[in-house]
């Protein structure tokens, strides 16, 4: 490639990294808007816990198995269309929001929260498509900062709500995903040379879901990516109940969680493309089972409980960036966005199951010291498996597996 055909070249692919990494967390915003609302709403409605954990966990859920058909139709239609579909999409349940107040109709709202949960899937075949395979990690791990959505949601939700009335994070949230909408179809590109699908969604999916390594990174991002998610959520609950903390300062709390998390993938895209993938996942595991062993018995919160959970989010988080490190360059070409919506799934429903656990235990034992010890359990196998299957993974760069 000659100079003059690698600065366009280079320069599109920071144009459409920044613009899909926006629209990632726009639409991550608008996906966690009921986090933070969760234990208020549980006041005021008078829920149980399970009942509470199942309003938060629906939008996760949906947006995860949602992932699927958006990755194959991004695979077949573009970025440049999906994006803005999508995010109109969720404008209509963000509006829903401020008006609904029963159980029910929030439940019902969340379900079509969840479309902004499947940007994940618009924007890892992008990014992916514009990067070279010894970059790829590195860039989609700074689109993984999207993530981040989730913070705003929680810094922001109740603050705005409190300060400038019930319904202005709601309209305001619509606005900015109404606007980059328009942004996103005037100015995003696909990668002109980007594999492109030449048979139907079906057919992709039931492609990709013969291979083995789609499965073993499925079970891995559940654990990594699952993991954060199921904090993210569920964590203002947790530290409302379990440390008596008031609202704002769960909130706070569950958004320095996030950050850590968001910081931290990208860093561990970069620590993939540098060293093996698989290495970088077997110390994240490894680290977060002892991290989740130490907090079942619910030290105190200054210091211990505080770096528990920092330092989860930072092993969470580099970990999700390993994964899809790993999938840029074992997954086949043309069918990255098809990976990426059957693995991204498994990571959402990874997140979906913790708080149901969590809070069921809670119901029964009033502890939560159970489902702690399950997620030690699962990380730590998690780092064996990937030690001892992943390393011979066959790579689509053409290099040598490691």
């Amino acid at each position: 490639m000659t100079g003059s055909q690698a600065s366009p070249s280079a320069a599109g692919a920071t144009r459409n990294l920044v613009l899909a990494t926006v629209g990632f967390a726009l639409n991550f915003w608008a996906w966690a808007l009921l986090g933070p609302l969760a234990p208020g709403i549980k006041e005021r409605l008078g829920l149980s816990f399970t009942a509470q954990s199942l309003l938060v966990a629906v939008p996760v859920v949906v947006g995860s198995i949602g992932r699927i058909p958006v990755g194959a139709l991004t695979d077949r239609f573009g970025a440049r269309t999906m994006f803005p579909l999508v995010s109109l999409a969720t404008v209509v349940p963000v509006l829903a929001l401020s008006v609904v107040s029963s159980y029910p109709a929030l439940i019902i709202t969340g379900f079509f929260l969840g479309i902004g949960g499947t940007a994940f899937a618009v924007g890892v075949p992008l990014v992916s498509a514009w990067y070279p395979p010894a970059r790829r990690g590195f860039a989609i791990g700074v689109f993984g900062v999207g993530m981040g959505g989730t913070a705003i949601a929680n810094f922001t939700t109740i603050r705005l709500g409190d300060t400038y009335g019930e319904a202005t994070p709601f309209l305001l949230v619509a606005a900015v995903l109404a606007g980059y909408a328009v942004v996103a179809f005037l100015l995003l590109r696909d990668e002109p040379n980007r594999p492109r699908a030449t048979v139907s969604a079906w057919t992709r999916t039931a492609d990709v879901s013969r291979l083995a390594v789609t499965w073993q990174l499925c079970f891995l991002y559940a654990v990594s990516f699952g993991g954060f998610v199921a904090f993210s959520v569920y964590l203002p609950a947790y530290l409302r109940i379990a440390y008596e903390l008031p609202e704002h300062d769960a909130a706070l709390r569950t958004a320095g969680f996030v950050v850590l998390a968001v910081i931290a993938r990208p860093v561990g895209g970069w620590l993939s493309d540098r060293f093996q993938p698989v290495s970088v996942l077997v110390w994240c595991f490894a680290g977060t089972a002892g991290f989740a062993l130490v907090q079942a018995f619910q030290p105190p919160l200054m210091p211990v409980a505080t770096i528990t959970f920092l330092g989860m989010a930072a092993l969470l988080g580099a970990a999700s960036g390993g994964v899809f490190a790993l999938v840029g360059k074992v997954a086949p070409g043309d069918k990255v966005g098809t990976v990426t919506g059957v693995v991204g799934a498994a990571g959402g429903l990874g997140g979906f199951v913790p708080p149901l656990i969590m809070g069921w235990v809670f119901d029964l034992e009033g502890s939560y010291a159970i489902g702690l010890m399950l997620l030690s359990n699962i990380a730590l196998a998690a780092a064996v498996y990937t030690a001892v299957r992943m390393g011979g993974q066959p790579r689509q760069d053409g290099s040598p597996p490691r």
